[in-house]
């Protein structure tokens, strides 16, 4: 009898839908910090009700609607580091 384990129990492994409801969680969180239910970021936003609920049951919503949720939220500014590339630093720069 082989001996069966769960990757996932040791790694976290990290897929598009994964991030996704991790965004949503953050989201959800962010919202109820603000106390502002689902139907306030709804109108504050722009996003219609059932998008910002299923987004928050599921992850799934759209790019610009995700933006304007963002920016009522005030962590707009944070997507300008998505795609940052960062620094290579050459050995040569820290001192041993």
């Amino acid at each position: 009898m082989k001996n069966k384990f769960d990757i996932n129990q040791f790694v976290e492994v990290i897929t598009p839908q994964s991030m996704a409801q991790k965004l949503a969680e953050k989201e959800k969180t962010s919202r109820k910090q603000m106390k502002l239910t689902q139907k306030e970021l709804s109108v504050r936003s722009g996003v219609s009700y059932a998008s910002v609920r299923r987004f928050e049951n599921s992850g799934e919503i759209s790019l610009f609607s995700l933006l304007k949720i963002a920016n009522v939220l005030g962590v707009l500014e944070d997507f300008n580091a998505l795609f940052a590339r960062k620094a290579i630093t050459s050995l040569k720069d820290f001192d041993v």
